[in-house]
Formats: C-alpha cells, structure tokens, sequence
C-alpha cells in the first residue's frame, strides 16, 4: 500500500502533467506572473511567509499615493529603499529565461505582469509581448509635469537632494508604478483583458490572485472558454475553478513546462 507521501506527490506529478498536455495543445497562451517568479532573483514578493508586507506592514504606507505625496520624510524613507531595492543587482531566473523561449515558440499571446522590475525584458521578452499592470520601477515619472526619467539617474542624486525633484519642472517625483490609490492604466487593462479573451489557456504564476482587477483576468479567460492553469505554492481563491494547480517549485515548473511546449512545436 502505498504511503500519504508517494499519493500526495504522485497526485502533484498528475496535475503536472494536465498542465502540461494542456499548454502542449493550446494555440494562444497568455500568462499572469506575480511576485513569486521573481523571488529566485532574490526579490522578495509582499504576502507571502517572508513577504515585504508580511515582515513589516508598514512598508506597505509607503506605496499609498496620498501618504507619498503629503509627507516628505516617507519620500525620503522611499528613495533610500529603492536605492536599496535588491533589483539593481538581480538577474533573470530559469522561470523567466522559459517564458522568453515560450514567446520564441510563436505560442505566447501575451505575458501580463504584476511585477515592476523589468526581469522578464531583461530575459529576452519581446516588450510588444508585455503588459507591465503594475508598471515599472526602472523609470521615474514626475507627478506634476508626466516627464520619465530613468531611475539609475535620478538614485544618482540622492546624497545631494534626500527629496529629488523633478529637473523639468521642480514637481514630485514617483516611480513610475502604481501605487495604492492610483487607478491601473487604462489602456494597459484593455491590452490584458483582450489577451486574456483571447487564449486557449490562461496560465497564472507566482500571484496570489487577490487583487483585483488584475486577479479577474482568470475570469475573462474562464468565460471566453480558456482552460485556467494556476503554478504558486500557496493556495489562491481560483484553485477551485483551474482546471490544473501546480504546487511544484515555479524554477523547476516553468521551464519544464515550456520544455514540452517546445519540443511539441518542433
């Protein structure tokens, strides 16, 4: 008889492999990556056990639009952790080097990403293939004015000016993310929901599916008939509704799953 053990991963070996069959015949892929691709890089992601938010909650004031724009000291405070952040040093992962080899399959509509620190360009991503929901923390944008400036330059200032204003027009400056209170871009949003219509199934990896409007995606997909294939360690509030969960570390999974994308279109 075989142990609780050899059942529990022989059943994860099952789900592998719904996922793969099912990404083996999908014409049109499209991805959701969260903060869990990235945390192989050695960039924490927010809620899970070792999360941002999870070991100091008040972090997470610091991504508030109106506490950032009404007080100088959390500004302060947030220049200095992003100089800090540990993405100026970080490389792409196996996971992320795999859905740049997906897109090379011709398979891959589109790769949405909650994540802000450009790892998946830097991997090989076609940029016309990307929707960045979250935007990107490699530019800054001035809240007064809307001119972009890239991050290195302006981190460059900071023993000089603890609050660097814009060199433009003097405004307040802000990575160029969204930020609690700020609504998602429009036309960003309208790019990933007409990704995630149009695929054959939507594959959502390393997030925690919580957020909305982003998490929602998985319904369009779900309603416009796309098989939904979730990969995270922790549970979601979508694992009832997938037609596969994989439980497997996302560095192993994804590259292996693309693997076999691969070698079917071969």
């Amino acid at each position: 008889m075989a142990s609780t053990t050899d059942t529990a991963h022989h059943s994860d070996r099952e789900a592998f492999e719904r996922a793969a069959d099912l990404l083996v015949s999908a014409g049109r892929i499209t991805v959701l990556t969260g903060a869990g691709v990235s945390t192989d890089s050695g960039i924490p992601d927010y809620r899970g056990p070792s999360g941002v938010w999870t070991k100091n909650p008040a972090a997470q004031l610091m991504t508030d639009l109106d506490t950032y724009m009404g007080d100088v000291d959390v500004r302060r405070e947030t220049w200095l952790r992003r100089r800090a952040h540990p993405v100026w040093e970080a490389a792409p992962n196996a996971a992320h080097r795999a859905f740049a080899d997906l897109a090379a399959t011709g398979r891959l509509r589109a790769l949405i990403t909650q994540n802000i620190d450009g790892l998946h360009q830097r991997a090989g991503l076609p940029p016309q293939q990307l929707v960045e929901v979250h935007g990107t923390m490699l530019w800054v944008v001035c809240t007064a004015c809307g001119s972009r400036t890239p991050t290195p330059e302006v981190l460059a200032r900071l023993d000089a000016e603890s609050d660097p204003r814009c060199a433009a027009c003097g405004g307040i400056q802000k990575s160029d993310t969204i930020s609690f209170g700020q609504r998602l871009k429009a036309e960003v949003m309208r790019e990933a929901a007409r990704a995630s219509r149009e695929c054959d199934v939507f594959l959502a990896v390393g997030t925690s599916l919580t957020v909305h409007p982003v998490a929602g995606l998985c319904d369009m997909a779900m309603v416009s008939g796309a098989g939904l294939v979730v990969v995270n360690a922790e549970p979601t509030p979508y694992d009832d509704f997938a037609a596969t969960v994989v439980r497997d570390p996302i560095g192993e999974a994804v590259p292996e799953l693309v693997e076999r994308v691969r070698a079917s279109v071969l």
